[in-house]
């Protein structure tokens, strides 16, 4: 397949046989099968015994890029969006998302060429103890999982939020049993009805971004009851740059500095992709369209979307910022809301209200399933407990499932105490986890890039090959890095310090390393050689799969224009 841009090079077309490799390890002598390589063949002193990976490929291609897409959109861009409008205005808005895009790219080349050569469960898990480190692949395994774990509750103190902005005679309590009970039906079944429930929530997100794009450009021309032609007016009354904590243009710095945190925490969708490549049909073809498709679209849905709400509402709007102040549930404290509360127009912010309502819970539904995966992915590892690697009939880590759903139960939290208070916290906690992911996912691609060299892999026989790698990788890591001490830096600004908020920013960053050396302390494990890294552990078995896919018919018209549509 021949394109432009992010899809550089691929092999996948429409005959399905692999790509070549150094060697065909199917016509290898017995003694030369060990990795086309018996010379270089890596060491395997020290490494966990590895258990059977037991899941399904049933998520086809519509599947894998909405799980992306929804994995990704939730109330952070629709609803959070608007307190980094408040902290540094529109302009520093737009280009802070802008900006953190280039390093989303980064780390989509990254993850694409690694993911689409060996498309197992949880990889890039898995590839950090490969090609780094078993220690680091156990820190990043459970850095992960925590990120992941944590955002569930995170969602459903959110669906909590948004129920009230209706009505509040249902109690929190009640709505997050519900929500929890709900998690636990859709991922226990198997996998193909995950990914069908998904598939269907995520579109209502990706049709309610772009209709409230398409209401931005209509609304700013003077279609809206009031007939105004604002267009760009907030732009210049009250301005573009907002001043934060000081004035001039330190404060106007620290504004775009807590929108670029905000792009950090909202912008993400390759390790979403990365996480169904192990129950992705087809995964050879199937993937590398999906990094480049999720990629444009979801960059564009952020660009285009950080760019709508900073013509809406005016920096200083005084009813976003009392919604803020005063946590008000729902979509109240949306930008979208707010410019049609103030239109005066009717009906529509109970419809967002509602989409929003389903993205947050589309969204919880998918770190569910991503923070089971990354546990079954460790699992098989050995670098959590075995009995987690169990699989009930339809393929799904039933253990892994329960784990979660426990961990969910933090969302209770906010029974006791104010709900805006528990987000902040989860959003503290898992936007260090982020960039540390990005982070981890970067430089292990770094030391790939350095074990094909010196192994002799050719990368331009890979069903995907990056472009100005291992550069980009450099990018997205040193920025990835960076920002993952940045998150909490305004408690450190004199009259701003916060235990809690420095606890949450903060901890991930020293757990890490603690992970890291605790694993290597107890199994004395060693940082990987380029010419020790295993480059073809299980190779032959992707292979052989693709070797003897057979692809089928459409069962009905859904899957048929779908699949088209997303493939």
């Amino acid at each position: 397949m021949t394109a432009t841009g992010i899809d550089i090079r691929s092999n996948s077309s429409s005959d399905t046989s692999p790509p070549a490799y150094p060697r065909d390890i199917k016509e290898d002598t017995k003694e030369e099968q060990d990795y086309g390589y018996p010379d270089r063949r890596p060491s395997r002193v020290n490494e966990v015994e590895v258990s059977s990976d037991s899941t399904h490929r049933k998520l086809k291609p519509r599947h894998i890029q909405l799980i992306g897409i929804g994995g990704t959109i939730g109330t952070a861009l629709y609803v959070q969006i608007g307190r980094g409008l408040l902290q540094g205005g529109p302009a520093s808005l737009f280009l802070a998302f802008t900006i953190w895009c280039t390093v989303i790219l980064a780390v989509t080349l990254s993850m694409a060429e690694m993911v689409t050569y060996l498309p197992i469960s949880s990889p890039f898990i898995r590839f950090a103890g490969r090609y780094v480190d078993e220690g680091f692949g156990f820190a990043a395994g459970w850095n992960f999982f925590i990120f992941e774990a944590a955002l569930v509750p995170f969602e459903i103190t959110a669906c909590n939020v948004i129920i009230h902005y209706w009505s509040d005679v249902v109690p929190a309590g009640g709505i997050i049993a519900i929500v929890i009970f709900l998690y636990g039906v859709i991922n226990v079944f198997a996998v193909k009805w995950y990914g069908e429930t998904e598939f269907w929530a995520a579109l209502g997100k990706v049709l309610l971004i772009i209709g409230l794009i398409i209401f931005t450009f209509i609304v700013m021309l003077g279609g809206n009851p009031l007939g105004d032609r604002f267009g760009f007016r907030y732009w210049n009354d009250p301005g573009a740059f907002a001043e934060l904590y000081y004035t001039g243009d330190l404060g106007r710095w620290l504004g775009f500095l807590q929108c670029l945190i905000q792009a950090s925490f909202t912008i993400a969708g390759p390790d979403y992709v990365s996480m169904a490549a192990g129950e992705a049909e087809n995964p050879r073809q199937v993937m590398p369209r999906a990094y480049n498709a999720v990629f444009y679209r979801l960059t564009s849905f952020f660009i285009l979307g950080s760019l709508a709400v900073g013509i809406l509402v005016p920096y200083n709007d005084p009813e976003m910022t009392a919604a803020f102040a005063n946590s008000e549930p729902g979509a109240a404290a949306s930008p979208y809301v707010v410019a049609m509360n103030r239109l005066k127009i009717g009906v529509l912010p109970h419809i967002v209200n509602a989409m929003v309502l389903s993205a947050a819970f589309s969204a919880g539904n998918s770190y569910c399933y991503c923070a089971s995966r990354s546990l079954f992915g460790m699992a098989l590892e050995g670098k959590a407990p075995r009995f987690l690697t169990k699989c009930n009939k339809q393929g799904v880590p039933i253990y892994c499932v329960a784990v979660v759903l426990l961990i969910s139960l933090l969302s209770f939290l906010q029974v006791s105490a104010n709900a805006a208070v528990v987000l902040q916290w989860f959003v503290n906690l898992v936007t260090a986890s982020q960039l540390i992911n990005f982070a981890v996912m970067c430089f292990t691609f770094i030391r790939f890039h350095k074990a094909c060299k010196v192994q002799g892999l050719d990368r331009n026989a890979l069903p995907y090959k990056g472009f100005w790698q291992p550069y980009v990788a450099w990018y997205g890591f040193t920025a990835t890095f960076i920002m993952a001490f940045v998150g909490g830096y305004t408690v450190f600004l004199p009259g701003f310090w916060d235990i809690p908020t420095f606890l949450f920013s903060y901890t991930m960053i020293g757990v890490f390393p603690i992970l890291y050396i605790g694993w290597k302390l107890i199994k004395r494990s060693h940082w990987k050689k380029s010419d020790q890294v295993d480059l073809y552990e299980d190779l032959e078995d992707i292979e052989e799969y693709q070797r003897n896919f057979v692809p089928q018919p459409p069962r009905n018209w859904v899957d048929k224009h779908f699949n088209r549509i997303f493939s």
